[in-house]
C-alpha cells in the first residue's frame, strides 16, 4: 500500500455471521451485503478495504471455527469481486484467525487490536498476541502486513502511549500502527496522533472518527485513514456504505494530495 498518498481504507462491516448471537439465518444476505459495500467503496475511489465481523456482538476474545469458516467464505466472495487491496480484522483480538483468513484468500493486511501489552475491555482483560502471531508468520511466510492498534478504542490502558508505540513496533513487530478515538466513530485526539507521527518509525493510520469535517485537520499528522461510520448512509454505522458520502471524502482527499504536491 502506498502510504505516500495517505490511503483511504473503507470498512466493510459484516452483518452477524453464523454462530453469532444476532445471526438471522440468512448467510447469502451477509455475503451480498459485504460485496455491495466493497463494490461501492471501489466505485467511490477508495484505496483499500477492510473486512470486519462487526455484527458479531457480544465479541469473544478469540473466535470459534464456525466464524473462521464463514468469515473466510465471505472474504473470498469479496476478494473475487473487488480488485482493491483488502485487509481482515477479526474481533475482538483474533489476529491468528485474521492472518489465516488473509493468507487463505490472498488478501493483503490484517488489523490486530491488542498486539502488545494489556487492554481492559468489555470482553475482559485482553493480552497481546505478538509472539503467537510472529510464529504463524514464520510458519506461513507472506507479504501480509500487520496493522496494530496502540491504545485501542473501547478499552482502558495503563501503559504510557509513547512506550506502547515503541513496544508495538520494536517488540511486537508491527508494520503499521493504528491510533483511534475512544470508541467506534469517535475522532482521534489530534495531539495524540501528532505525537504518534513524530515518534513512530512505521506509518501511522487513523483508526476511527475520520469524517469530511476533520480530514483536512488530521491529514498532515497521519499516513492513512480507516473510515467506517462517516461513509455509511446518514452517517450511521449500521447502514450500508453511501456512494455519495464515500465519493465526497475521496474528492477531498484528492484535493489535499494535490495541495501538498504543489
Amino acid at each position: 500500500m502506498d502510504f505516500e498518498r495517505k490511503p483511504l481504507i473503507g470498512m466493510v462491516h459484516l452483518k452477524p455471521l453464523p454462530g453469532s448471537y444476532l445471526y438471522d439465518g440468512n448467510f447469502e444476505d451477509v455475503i451480498e451485503r459485504a460485496i455491495r459495500d466493497a463494490k461501492t467503496l471501489e466505485k467511490a475511489g477508495f484505496d483499500a478495504i477492510m473486512v470486519e465481523n462487526f455484527g458479531d456482538v457480544p465479541f469473544p476474545k478469540y473466535v470459534g471455527k464456525t466464524t473462521v469458516a464463514t468469515f473466510t467464505a465471505v472474504a473470498k466472495a469479496v476478494r473475487d469481486e473487488v480488485s482493491l487491496p483488502m485487509g481482515i480484522n477479526v474481533l475482538r483480538n483474533d489476529g491468528i484467525a485474521a492472518y489465516s483468513i488473509t493468507y487463505a484468500v490472498k488478501a493483503d493486511f490484517i488489523r490486530v487490536n491488542v498486539l502488545s501489552g494489556v487492554a481492559y475491555t468489555d470482553q475482559g482483560v485482553i493480552e497481546g498476541i505478538a509472539h503467537e502471531l510472529a510464529r504463524l508468520r514464520k510458519l506461513l511466510p507472506s507479504k501480509i502486513k500487520v496493522f496494530a492498534d496502540v491504545h485501542v478504542k473501547h478499552a482502558v490502558h495503563f501503559f504510557e502511549f509513547e512506550d506502547a508505540i515503541m513496544d508495538t513496533v520494536e517488540r511486537g513487530l508491527a508494520d503499521v500502527i493504528v491510533v483511534s478515538g475512544k470508541a467506534t466513530g469517535k475522532p482521534v485526539e489530534v495531539e495524540k496522533l501528532a505525537l504518534a507521527k513524530k515518534i513512530s518509525p512505521v506509518p501511522v493510520v487513523v483508526g476511527s472518527g475520520t469524517s469530511y469535517d476533520n480530514l483536512s485537520l488530521l491529514w498532515k499528522h497521519a499516513d492513512g485513514f480507516i473510515v467506517g461510520t462517516w461513509i455509511k448512509r446518514d452517517g450511521k454505522v449500521e447502514n450500508e456504505v453511501s456512494l455519495e458520502r464515500a465519493r465526497k471524502l475521496v474528492e477531498l482527499a484528492e484535493k489535499l494530495r494535490k495541495s501538498l504536491s504543489k
